[in-house]
């Protein structure tokens, strides 16, 4: 690892915590428990829903396989965070949309994962220029680019 020892330990001391809490349904609001896989999903829908995207496109853009990502769709339909539609002129294309139960569920999340999670974080990064931060985004995706596990399990 080299120079760039303390960057990767880090990371991965990031992904391993993060790893051990994202399926675990460890968050609680209103009686409705939820994880940070389903929140992720929730809050993608949220930011995308104006673009139309189907689910397929959903999965690939989070790194979640296809059924795995629809594990997690189903969960949040039950729990009544999300509703699925078909998209016109596409019978076998699902499109994603929150509830408000969801909207309100994922309002007071933000809330609280800014403040306790992010915004450490956030304040560490204002040292970094702008090219430096998209450094850093291109060194964590290339870092993934040629991943065997994306591409037989997320990319399939």
């Amino acid at each position: 690892m080299g120079e760039n020892r303390e960057v990767v330990e880090a990371l991965i001391h990031y992904c391993n915590i993060y790893a051990a809490a994202y399926k675990p349904e460890l968050m609680e609001y209103q009686g409705v428990s939820y994880s940070y896989a389903q929140i992720q999903v929730l809050e993608y829908v949220l930011e995308t829903e104006d673009a139309g995207m189907h689910m397929s496109a959903i999965a690939s853009r989070l790194g979640i396989s296809r059924s795995n990502f629809t594990k997690i769709v189903n969960k949040l339909v039950d729990k009544g965070l999300l509703e699925k539609q078909q998209m016109p002129g596409n019978r076998k294309n699902l499109q994603l949309s929150a509830t408000d139960f969801g909207r309100e569920l994922y309002s007071h999340y933000a809330e609280n994962i800014l403040k306790w999670h992010f915004q450490p974080m956030f304040n560490e990064l204002k040292g970094l220029s702008a090219t430096d931060k998209k450094h850093l985004r291109d060194a964590l995706y290339a870092a993934m680019a040629d991943s065997s596990y994306r591409t037989t399990h997320i990319d399939t």
